[in-house]
């Protein structure tokens, strides 16, 4: 234990681990999803994009770029950080974690740290990757770069919440196929929502993925469904959400101890 009461070196040796397991996976862990990504960029971007109009002055190639970016990002995260959690409670390991004299945040600080760093990689590696097929200038880098680890962290939290709920390798789909990747093709990934009619406008606000797309849309573009404060609060209120669960989950010790 270190003199400020941090465990770094548990937090540490968790991190390395799940780093190295992406290593040792890499055609599964970053080159899978860069690669289905780059299929949207050709089909819709140089393909598609080229025969539609712009939206609001910006290329529809490079329009959908920010959302298709965010797509990946929330269903990698999610995906890493649930199986992370997910398999030592199905070897049983994670009796070994939970009796070691470690706190649990520092426990979760190693594994969402791991999970949201790969997704971030794989989030600047599409960046990397759209600028070949698609013209896209980026006006507020540091929003971008906020965004995008917020993001990252806030649905690995998430996906360590579904990790832990999941009693099968199934309940690991369920969450992100049924409700996150809807949730983010309608929210706005391929369009605005200004482009709907008034009666979906409004409804589309309940969906919290709009207010992601848009705020990473507006640190590239510079335009947005909504304002970049409400999507910088709805981010970290879902971040604060996620974080009470997790800590519920360890005080009461829900669906670890069973």
């Amino acid at each position: 234990m270190s003199m400020t009461g941090i465990n770094w070196h548990a937090i540490g040796a968790i991190y390395r681990f799940e780093m190295a397991r992406t290593l040792r996976t890499p055609l599964q862990s970053v080159v899978s999803p860069v690669l289905s990504t780059s299929l949207y960029f050709v089909v819709f971007g140089a393909a598609i994009g080229s025969r539609m109009q712009e939206i609001d002055g910006v290329a529809y190639g490079a329009f959908i770029v920010p959302g298709l970016i965010m797509l990946t990002l929330l269903t990698q995260s999610i995906a890493n950080a649930s199986f992370a959690i997910y398999f030592p409670k199905f070897t049983g390991t994670i009796y070994e974690i939970l009796s070691a004299p470690v706190a649990w945040w520092e426990v979760v600080l190693g594994y969402v740290g791991a999970a949201a760093t790969k997704s971030v990689i794989i989030g600047l590696i599409i960046l990397l990757t759209a600028t070949f097929f698609v013209p896209l200038r980026i006006e507020h880098p540091l929003w971008m770069l906020l965004f995008l680890v917020l993001t990252a962290a806030t649905f690995s939290l998430f996906g360590f919440i579904i990790g832990i709920w999941a009693d099968g390798f199934e309940k690991l789909q369920v969450i992100p196929l049924l409700v996150v990747t809807p949730l983010a093709f309608l929210g706005g990934s391929f369009y605005s929502i200004e482009m709907l009619p008034s009666p979906w406008q409004a409804i589309a606000l309940f969906n919290p993925v709009v207010y992601l797309i848009s705020g990473f849309r507006w640190s590239f573009f510079g335009i947005a469904d909504v304002g970049v404060g409400v999507s910088l609060g709805m981010t970290l209120v879902f971040l604060a959400i996620c974080i009470a669960v997790t800590g519920w989950i360890f005080r009461t010790g829900y669906r670890l101890k069973n």
